[in-house]
């Protein structure tokens, strides 16, 4: 209901009528820090971040998305997007743009094409598919449910995982299946635009992707306990 409670809010500011004769369709922005967590890794600790921030009107608004994971040798992964968003039907947006792969290098450039929003039974859905170079073809998936236990703790399962269409040796991917994260993390939200938390990642590697990691010497799977905060405003 919390959920339901805060989209029904943001779409009566951005939507429908503000009394007095305000603007009805008012120009907004957020900015999320969803993770900006330390992660207990087999290789040492790992700092890992995923930020979204959003500009624009209630149909129309531009989005700009980050994550990645910097390690004891510097930043290992690491992304930026930048997305035209279009709200299709309530509480989901059809997105398009541009993603840049900054590591590993050598760097790859994605057009990107998804939706995001929330399905049935409140789970929140990033669902994109990526077209790039030489006939290379991505796609990710992130699927997050909110658990509430009072109306400040929280606990939060979520899964990602990531397919690519060819192996791309130069920075460690496979065909097929990639990567695949499972998290549950539980928050206290202080007040509800900060909210600090602890919990536990589990990933796995596949197919070629796990091969090449092995052949550098890295790790294919962990289970890894993370502390961190979440933060909106």
């Amino acid at each position: 209901m919390r959920k339901i409670n805060m989209m029904i809010l943001a779409l009566s500011m951005s939507g429908s009528a503000f009394a007095g004769g305000m603007n009805d369709d008012p120009f907004l922005f957020m900015l999320k820090m969803d993770k900006f967590e330390l992660r207990d890794a087999d290789e040492g600790t790992v700092l890992v971040w995923d930020a979204q921030a959003w500009a624009g009107k209630d149909l129309n608004k531009l989005w700009l998305k980050s994550e990645g994971e910097r390690g004891e040798e510097g930043t290992e992964e690491g992304n930026v997007e930048v997305l035209y968003s279009r709200a299709i039907a309530p509480f989901w947006d059809l997105q398009a743009g541009w993603r840049h792969d900054f590591r590993p290098t050598p760097d790859r450039d994605w057009a990107a094409f998804g939706v995001k929003g929330l399905a049935p039974y409140l789970f929140e859905v990033d669902a994109t598919a990526y077209v790039g170079e030489s006939g290379r073809m991505a796609a990710a998936l992130s699927v997050e449910y909110e658990y509430l236990f009072t109306q400040k703790l929280i606990l939060s399962p979520e899964l990602e995982m990531n397919l690519y269409s060819k192996d791309d040796e130069a920075v460690g991917v496979g065909s097929g299946l990639s990567d695949l994260q499972l998290g549950l993390r539980l928050r206290y939200e202080i007040v509800r635009e900060f909210a600090p938390y602890i919990g536990v990642n589990w990933w796995n590697k596949f197919g070629k992707t796990a091969d090449y990691a092995e052949a550098a010497g890295g790790e294919t799977s962990d289970v890894e306990f993370v502390a961190g905060f979440r933060l909106w405003f």
